[in-house]
């Protein structure tokens, strides 16, 4: 517990190299996130109709 101290200067030390994005960079990787997140909803949305559609057909047999 002595060591917390230590650790959190170490953390901060370490938090200094860190190359972090530029303001373009991170608005461009945040649109990137977002277009994929939106395309795999609607992807997986299409999927569940899809199944649901033929569980219902095979259902009314």
């Amino acid at each position: 517990m002595a060591n917390v101290g230590g650790f959190f200067k170490n953390v901060m030390t370490e938090m200094r190299k860190v190359s972090w994005p530029k303001r373009k960079e991170l608005a461009k990787y945040t649109v990137i996130v977002l277009a994929t997140v939106a395309a795999m909803a609607v992807f997986f949305a299409l999927v569940d109709l899809g199944v649901s559609e033929l569980f219902r057909w095979y259902l009314a047999l």
